[in-house]
């Protein structure tokens, strides 16, 4: 899976794949602005505010080499808003500029919400990292491996080596893929059987129970359908649909006034147009297909999720503080601690598994549903010891520095693709050149 490029072909599956959005109503329908953090200086949080602008410069030259159309960066810190900047357009051919409120499609930063879904269960005894999926999904119990191809083409299964865990499936390695990165026959089924736009969360899971896993769980790092089996459990554990879950439990108490799995009508103005790149890397508009502004039909905890860079500086915010926000305890202390801790064994972090920009390797490794640098420098980068932080499809993006106590969260919408900046990766040394008091 290193260096995997991805065919035209993967971008448009991923672009279907991932665009699934939820069946009921969540807090996106509701009009009042979520409230933000405090302000403050950024030289009183230990910044520069003339180092920053080599922030803003990196962000405004994407845009203005026609990378991106807009961009909307937040940073905070002590959990104060260092600065929030807005650049370019939200739309290019409106010429409506990029505003705070901007909504964008999130994708894969659904996985974190996801995460805290599930934490929120184990709180309540529903399920331990070391019980078999199938205590949950029956539908798994017989599910069998592939191997390899006999002289005629067939599939050659194996029993797994022990049926794959709870703890596997919240880090990527219990087996399943996303039919999008890979050619094996296996991820090839999941294209055939269009797993991810399936009718129900329950249908989805009938056609992964006729489906091999695509290696031994434990053996591999596979970036993976695993969040959306998740999404399923969250249903069956707690008796309700997973956007009322996500609703009561963490958009309602974190005042996520934006957040949710489609945009209401009365918001379309403020939801960014996406973008692509053409075949030879030129940006333009992706063709409107009326997704995430209807509920779906098959809510999507792998990316279903749509949300303001506002809004998600709450549930970042509440993750830093350790469970907690504005009087809201959404998880305990020890509960994040085990969400954010690296789940992976050093022989899978050794550069081999990839997807997108991020490669698991010495010094980075995976979580319960986001990836953390357990050893920065190690992993040549330049946060704090045990920052955590994912990134969507059309290239927004955050991290979390329990260290430095900072966050920084990017949003902008261009798919994965060609062309396509590595904005995530720029960002993080404009950032932390701009930290000249890390020990305050």
């Amino acid at each position: 899976m290193k260096d995997k490029q991805i065919s035209p072909f993967a971008v448009s599956c991923l672009t279907a794949l991932l665009c699934v959005t939820c069946a009921h109503q969540t807090h996106a329908q509701q009009t009042e602005k979520a409230p933000g953090l405090p302000g403050n200086s950024s030289e009183t949080l230990g910044f520069s505010s003339g180092r920053l602008d080599r922030l803003h410069a990196a962000m405004q030259r994407e845009v203005d080499q026609k990378e991106l159309a807009g961009v909307v960066t937040l940073l905070a810190r002590h959990g104060k808003v260092v600065e929030e900047r807005e650049y370019g357009k939200k739309d290019i051919a409106r010429a409506t500029p990029m505003t705070a409120d901007t909504i964008f499609r999130i994708f894969s930063m659904t996985k974190p919400v996801t995460g805290v879904a599930m934490m929120i269960l184990y709180e309540e005894g529903k399920w331990r990292p070391s019980d078999p999926i199938s205590k949950f999904i029956p539908e798994f119990a017989q599910l069998k491996v592939f191997k390899g191809l006999d002289q005629s083409g067939n599939m050659i299964l194996e029993d797994p080596i022990h049926s794959p865990t709870m703890r596997e499936l919240m880090s990527h390695t219990a087996g399943f893929t996303y039919g999008i990165f890979g050619h094996t026959p296996v991820d090839k089924m999941y294209q055939d059987e269009h797993v991810l736009q399936s009718q129900s969360l329950q249908v989805m899971i009938g056609k992964l129970a006729k489906i091999p896993l695509l290696y031994q769980p434990g053996t591999r790092w596979e970036y993976s359908v695993s969040m959306d089996i998740q999404g399923y459990i969250v249903e069956k554990l707690s008796g309700l649909p997973l956007p009322d879950f996500m609703l009561q439990h963490i958009f309602g108490p974190l005042k996520m006034k934006d957040t949710g799995f489609y945009v209401p009508k009365e918001k379309w103005d403020r939801f960014a147009t996406l973008y692509e790149g053409d075949e030879k890397g030129a940006m333009v508009a992706s063709r409107p297909d009326g997704r995430f502004v209807t509920p779906p039909i098959m809510p999507s905890g792998g990316g279903g999720l749509v949300s303001t860079a506002q809004d998600y500086m709450r549930f970042a915010q509440m993750l830093l503080n350790r469970g907690e926000l504005d009087g809201e305890r959404i998880l305990s202390p020890a509960s994040v601690a085990l969400m954010t801790a690296n789940h992976l064994a050093p022989r899978l972090m050794t550069g081999e598994f990839s997807v997108g920009p991020e490669t698991i390797r010495p010094g980075m490794g995976y979580g319960y549903d986001c990836a953390v640098f357990t050893d920065p420098l190690e992993a040549d980068e330049v946060v704090g010891k045990g920052t955590f932080f994912w990134l969507g499809a059309a290239d927004t993006w955050f991290w979390i520095d329990p260290t430095n106590d900072l966050i920084f969260i990017g949003m902008t919408q261009r798919m994965f693709g060609p062309g396509q900046p590595d904005v995530e990766q720029l960002s993080r040394p404009v950032v932390y050149q701009a930290l000249v008091k890390p020990k305050m």
